[in-house]
This record gives structure tokens, C-alpha cells and sequence, in this order.
């Protein structure tokens, strides 16, 4: 199981990429940067909650993790 600090960094650097997409996607659609970053900072912060609760939620199930000899046989 990873640690809450592993998952948060994990979903910041997520959203990173999906900011820059999304304003980019955003821009080309619209012709505004304005209207394009309005949606990727509401994208984001959307993305951001439903990320971090699926990698946690993620952790707490067992099905398909290896565990100490298993990995090492793997």
C-alpha cells in the first residue's frame, strides 16, 4: 500500500498533464484563453477529487498486488 503523501503527488502531477491538455484542447476549441482556462481549472479540479479517491480506494484492495515471495517469482 503506497502512503496518502505517494497518492497526492501522484494525482498533482496527474493534473498537471490534464491542465495543460485540457487548456490546450480548450483553446483550440473555443479561440479563447480565457473560456479555455476557466474549463481546464474546473476540469481540474474535478479530475483531481475523483483521482485521488480512485488511487486510494485502489490501495485498499487486494486483487492482483503481489506480496514478498510471490514478487520475487514474478
Amino acid at each position: 500500500m503506497e502512503t496518502r503523501r505517494r497518492s497526492l503527488v501522484k494525482a498533482l502531477v496527474w493534473q498537471g498533464f490534464g491542465l495543460v491538455s485540457m487548456l490546450i484542447v480548450g483553446w483550440l476549441v473555443t479561440g479563447s484563453a480565457f473560456v479555455a482556462g476557466g474549463l481546464a481549472l474546473a476540469n481540474m479540479a474535478v479530475g483531481f477529487v475523483c483521482y485521488l479517491l480512485h488511487e486510494r480506494l485502489w490501495a485498499q484492495i487486494s486483487w492482483g498486488k503481489l506480496r514478498g515471495n510471490d514478487a520475487q517469482t514474478r
